[in-house]
């Protein structure tokens, strides 16, 4: 079997970390073609592939009819629009997050993967570590009971990243720590709970780091149009609530990485990748700190391996396009519902 070929629009930090292992470790994969809006990342990144093509204009990969997939990793505000037209070339498509910035623009992608038959798939690593597949076949064999209320959040103290570049810029981003951070969490919040559907969201949004010099004095340059903490709670469909919690910067002690859910049967924190399990038994509460003994796999890495066995028709998607829609529909009405003060019915 000849090896899937694959197209990369966006070659900067988050390609060159997470994307770029986790192609090369696949076996079935041959990376033949780069594009970056900036040319000298593109013919650095394929100086590593001989024979691999450059372009600056994705329109351009995307007329090669030999790329079965393509590989997502620019800003935010670009993703819909290149997985489109990628689905409508007829390629795969794998998305660095957050879907899109709008939930318009991510029914697109879902309805284009739809049209085309393409197996349409955007990045949730957190749902590949072993703590994580470890609590959804114990949520799975009903050993936490009904999962009701949880709590998630991750808090930098100081922490903004790209400071005046595309992070912090609203119209390339989307967002701030919600559709930087969020999306990671909440997802996993979400995926170990059945993937529930929301049905309303409250939000608060804050700024209050953007326009303080750095610790040479120095004023911030470029646009800081973006929140740096945000917060709120969800209903969903199924009775249970979620309250979050994401920053960028804020006085708090530590960064902290965190989830936990509250189950009839028992519940569970996994912070900062830690995992506690707390339940009862014969009248004795216990607590348990599990333990993994195989060698852990990048998440990254495993998040496009399972995706290039869906392509490949060897697993079924544990993500679906549907899923990214509703993520950015909660990620836009916690916005509105910080703006207006107001909560938002979905």
């Amino acid at each position: 079997m000849s090896r899937l070929k694959v197209g990369v629009v966006g070659t900067g930090g988050i390609f060159k970390a997470a994307h770029l292992p986790g192609w090369l470790a696949h076996p079935d994969v041959e990376l033949v073609a780069f594009c970056d809006a900036y040319r000298p990342s593109a013919i650095a990144a394929a100086n590593e592939f001989p024979g691999a093509k450059v372009y600056d204009d994705y329109r351009e990969l995307l007329a090669d009819p030999s790329i079965d997939v393509v590989g997502i990793s620019t800003p935010n505000a670009y993703h819909s629009e290149i997985a489109v037209a990628a689905l409508h070339k007829g390629k795969h498509v794998f998305c660095e997050k957050p879907d899109a910035v709008n939930a318009e623009e991510a029914q697109r992608m879902a309805d284009a993967a739809k049209a085309a038959g393409k197996v349409l798939m955007t990045m949730r690593n957190n749902r590949f570590s072993e703590e994580a597949q470890f609590l959804k076949r114990a949520i799975e064999r009903g050993q936490l009971g009904e999962l009701y209320m949880g709590r998630c959040g991750w808090i930098r103290r100081r922490g903004i990243p790209g400071r005046g570049g595309w992070f912090t810029t609203k119209a390339l981003s989307g967002g701030g720590p919600l559709i930087d951070l969020g999306v990671h969490m909440i997802d996993l919040a979400m995926w170990l709970n059945g993937n529930a559907k929301p049905v309303t969201v409250s939000g608060s949004t804050y700024r209050k780091f953007a326009d303080r010099p750095d610790r040479s004095g120095r004023m911030p340059e470029g646009t800081f149009d973006v929140e740096d903490l945000a917060a709120g709670f969800l209903r969903f469909d199924n009775g249970a609530s979620l309250q979050i919690e994401f920053s960028w910067a804020s006085n708090v002690e530590a960064e902290q990485k965190f989830l936990e859910w509250r189950g009839t049967e028992g519940g569970f924190s996994l912070v900062n990748d830690r995992l506690k399990l707390f339940t009862e038994q014969d009248g004795a509460l216990i607590d348990a700190s599990p333990s993994f003994e195989a060698p852990r796999v990048p998440q990254h890495t495993a998040n496009i391996r399972h995706f290039v066995e869906c392509v490949l028709g060897r697993e079924e998607p544990i993500f679906t396009p549907e899923q990214g829609v509703d993520m950015i529909k909660i990620l836009t009405a916690i916005y509105a519902s910080a703006e207006s003060g107001r909560e938002i019915v979905l």
